[in-house]
């Protein structure tokens, strides 16, 4: 008799283990599945941000902006100075 109950006190641990782990998994799972949609989102950012950025590096659109927002002009030919680098004699 004493080892039916003993024997049942294993099996109602075991079956009482097995829900435990189950549940952790679930758990684990749904915080696996949300890091991907994290990580999805992120990825999307990244390609619009390089996107964005390969547009703003375009030589006419920093030139406009240039123009535009800081009133820069391109220099005259009488505004060019070159400057010759080498031994002084």
């Amino acid at each position: 008799m004493k080892q039916v109950v003993f024997l049942s006190l294993i099996v109602l641990a075991s079956a009482l283990a097995v829900v435990v782990v189950r549940h952790e998994n679930r758990q684990v799972f749904l915080e696996v599945r949300s890091a991907e949609i994290v990580r999805d989102r992120l990825n999307e950012e990244w390609g619009r941000l390089q996107l964005e950025q390969a547009t703003w590096s375009l030589h006419s659109l920093v030139e406009q902006e240039a123009r535009q927002e800081l009133g820069m002009v391109t220099p005259g030919a009488q505004d060019i100075v070159v400057l010759q680098l080498g031994s002084t004699q």
